[in-house]
């Protein structure tokens, strides 16, 4: 499966991105999808999963503020992020996992795009 993500950018603080991320070479109904993120000097971090059937999960600091969904007939994941804060400066990638259905145990990973929140 290839992942190729997208929507990153420069936004102020209080203000909106959404991310997506097209999955390509695999049947995309077969995995849950998860975004994560990695801030410098720091490990990467699970942000948000959604499973086969749709059922999400987030890590507490995003609860409220990011809603991740997918579109199944576009091979397709995104994650709306509002009320950004600076704290959410970041890369952030795109996952697969093909057992988990909380996608924190991905088995394929996207090239990463960067999320910078001005204060």
């Amino acid at each position: 499966v290839q992942l190729q993500a997208s929507g990153g950018g420069l936004v102020q603080a209080g203000g909106s991105l959404r991310l997506s991320c097209a999955a390509s070479g695999g049947t995309f109904t077969s995995y849950s999808m998860g975004w994560f993120r990695q801030a410098p000097g720091k490990e990467r971090e699970f942000v948000a999963g959604i499973s086969w059937g749709g059922t999400t999960y987030y890590t507490d600091s995003v609860k409220g503020r990011f809603t991740i969904s997918r579109d199944n007939a576009k091979n397709t994941v995104y994650l709306q992020m509002n009320s950004l804060k600076p704290e959410d400066t970041a890369v952030y990638y795109c996952a697969a996992d093909r057992y988990s259905a909380n996608a924190r145990s991905p088995d394929y990973w996207g090239q990463g795009t960067q999320v910078t929140v001005s204060s």
